[in-house]
């Protein structure tokens, strides 16, 4: 099993994976740091493991549903202009610079109200990291669990970290754009070779 980790293509799969968890990964821990800081001190521990608890949970699930759904043909085309999608709004919000904190809105009144953003707003962040591991690891489960362990790692302790490195090294931000345009040119052309050629 080692000598297969540390094959050529296994290792540029790798590489991928951690680009895309770096690019990624960061926004769901920034939107829970986002919504706890709206709540007094007492409560922000509890949404902050609330969040994270239920975000880890969702990641998981979506893994493994993505990695079933890749493998039905005509899905894998989906996904490829799915992340082409992502990869644009990737480079409007991270690489152009624009902020996305005003498009959350938090009521700082209801502790639950404050975990449902949180779920809602990972719900729709982790399906494009989860969508880009899965279809960067492909059929190599092992680098798929590292994906979606590295992930949840990333998302629990160096959010803040990785997003002052993505501001101030603009070459993880594209190095992430690159890996992630890769994976979904693949998807998609993996599909039109079966369904069309």
């Amino acid at each position: 099993m080692f000598a297969e980790l540390i094959s050529p293509e296994q290792l540029a799969i790798l590489g991928q994976i951690i680009f895309i968890d770096l690019v990624l990964a960061g926004d769901n821990a920034i939107i829970i740091g986002m919504v706890a800081s709206k709540f007094p001190v007492e409560q922000r521990k509890k949404i902050i493991f609330w969040g994270i608890g239920g975000a880890v949970i969702l990641r998981i699930i979506l893994t493994l549903l993505t990695a079933y759904l890749l493998q039905i043909t005509g899905l894998r085309l989906i996904g490829g202009l799915l992340l082409l999608y992502i990869v644009y709004k990737l480079y409007v919000d991270v690489i152009k610079g624009s902020e996305q904190e005003d498009d959350i809105k938090v009521d700082n009144s209801n502790f639950l109200k404050a975990i449902w953003t949180i779920l809602l707003a990972d719900f729709t962040m982790s399906l494009d990291n989860v969508l880009g591991v899965a279809g960067a690891a492909g059929d190599h489960y092992t680098l798929l669990i590292f994906g979606l362990v590295l992930s949840i790692v990333l998302m629990a302790t160096a959010a803040s970290l990785i997003s002052k490195w993505i501001k101030e090294y603009k070459w993880i931000a594209w190095a992430g754009l690159i890996a992630i345009l890769v994976v979904a040119v693949e998807l998609i052309y993996t599909d039109i070779k079966i369904l069309f050629l």
